[in-house]
């Protein structure tokens, strides 16, 4: 079995790098990567490679950069698996090289940022700012006011990298988040904003005037690779290949948003760029990834562990309908679009050979039902109506955090301490904590509490 290199791959030398990428995992590689190589083998403008960085893995990068940058999508459908050679990777370097991460962030010729750092990794305070009582970040500050960039956050990464840009004179650069955030553009120029003028506000002025926020969609389902995946790469391609990725065939990326300092012609690889990325945000954020939460929370009580196997329950695929008919009702787009998203993800959901595992799911779930479930949820209340799938999704989340183990999240300990106890008094503390306005609905707590009961049972 060869090694995977460039010379052994008979691959070109590594395109100049256009993008920094901060947030080194599967998703990215099956996504953004992916699309960069993508638009690359399309031809066009010069090709563009990616210097990215780890996030709270630092040592994910070392066995895609002992490969040259490479590695391999392997794409199951029902039919069979497809093997890809991605080779869009310029670099892959550990988050915490700072030398590195500012020389790539102060290059001219860099014109594009992008990120996949999770919801929680925003690190957002309650007004949507950053939050300067997070532990980590407030560290992060007190090096970053004192010249000193060797931060661990996300938020803080990218700006002691938009203070080397500055300090280069660079020029302008396109930030573009890539996490499941409601208006991930505006929501991450306010975490940078505010954490550029805690550092100094006239470098705050700078980033508003040089740095634009591009909102996106994005969508591919990504579950974690098995030692069965790399051997399965192995099989096919002749090569052992230490990092390849799963994914699913269909994939989206929907961007709104300007980039001042160009960027590669990611359509030409399926992208598709709009004035606004409002209803597509929506769409996928309720239907896909609200009833991604309702499964990973719901679908264990029916002794369920991945998602293929839940949809194929007739009780859970009726758990999964009753959510998307009540989201279906605030969507702006046609019924025709919905019912045919709606089959899309039937299918999708079903599919025996992606393994999307319902713990992997489950994680942060303080951050993730606020953007998945509220919104549906709260327009159904003001509408007079229960909806049976909102009431699920939460009652679901708090039986989760009532088993107390493989909880995941940034409030972890708050959460299962609150979650203890009698079911009345455990709704309404942690509806409390998810939105406050909840604990004070008497028929939503009633009927989350009987749902709850009904799941432990």
């Amino acid at each position: 079995m060869k090694p995977l290199n460039r010379a052994n791959a008979e691959v070109q030398e590594a395109a100049p790098v256009r993008v920094v990428h901060l947030g080194l995992g599967a998703f990215f590689r099956a996504h953004q990567a992916w699309y960069t190589h993508r638009a690359n083998a399309e031809g066009g403008a010069e090709p563009a490679g990616i210097a990215a960085f780890t996030g709270r893995r630092p040592d994910a990068a070392r066995p895609i950069s002992d490969q040259d940058g490479l590695y391999h999508v392997l794409v199951r459908d029902r039919e069979g698996d497809q093997t890809e050679l991605v080779t869009s990777l310029t670099g892959a370097y550990d988050g915490a090289d700072t030398a590195r991460r500012h020389a790539t962030f102060a290059a001219p010729e860099v014109g594009s940022v992008t990120l996949t750092v999770t919801e929680a990794g925003y690190r957002r305070g309650a007004d949507g700012g950053p939050d300067l009582d997070d532990p980590a970040l407030a560290e992060d500050l007190v090096r970053l006011r004192a010249g000193n960039a060797d931060v661990a956050t996300a938020p803080a990464r990218l700006v002691s990298g938009l203070l080397a840009r500055r300090a280069a004179e660079a020029g302008p650069l396109a930030v573009v988040p890539c996490d499941n955030l409601v208006d991930n553009g505006p929501t991450l120029a306010k975490v940078v904003v505010g954490l550029a003028a805690a550092v100094d506000e006239s470098f705050a002025d700078w980033v508003e005037h040089n740095v634009s926020f591009v909102s996106t969609t994005i969508d591919r389902i990504t579950p974690a690779t098995t030692p069965d995946d790399r051997q399965v790469v192995a099989t096919l391609t002749g090569f052992a290949d230490q990092a390849p990725v799963v994914t699913e065939p269909f994939t989206e990326w929907v961007l709104a948003g300007e980039f001042p300092a160009g960027r590669p012609e990611w359509e030409r690889g399926g992208a598709r760029f709009v004035d606004d990325v409002k209803p597509f945000e929506q769409r996928k954020l309720w239907l896909l990834n609200g009833a991604h939460s309702l499964l990973a929370y719901a679908g264990p009580s029916r002794g369920h562990t991945t998602v293929a196997e839940a949809i194929e329950d007739p009780i859970c695929r009726g758990w999964v309908d009753a959510w998307w008919d009540e989201a279906a009702r605030h969507l702006p787009l046609t019924a025709d679009d919905i019912a045919k998203y709606r089959a899309d993800l039937v299918e999708r959901f079903a599919n025996p050979r992606i393994r999307h595992a319902l713990a992997q799911i489950a994680m942060d779930g303080s951050q993730k039902l606020p953007i998945r479930i509220l919104p549906v949820l709260g327009r159904e209340r003001a509408n007079g109506v229960l909806p049976e799938g909102g009431v699920r999704a939460l009652a679901g989340w708090l039986a989760h955090l009532r088993k107390g183990s493989d909880v995941r999240d940034p409030r972890a300990a708050e959460l299962t301490d609150l979650a203890a106890g009698s079911v009345p008094t455990a709704v309404r503390q942690v509806l409390a904590l998810l939105e406050p306005a909840l604990a004070d609905d008497a028929d939503l707590v009633t009927a989350v509490g009987a749902t709850l009961r009904e799941l432990e049972a």
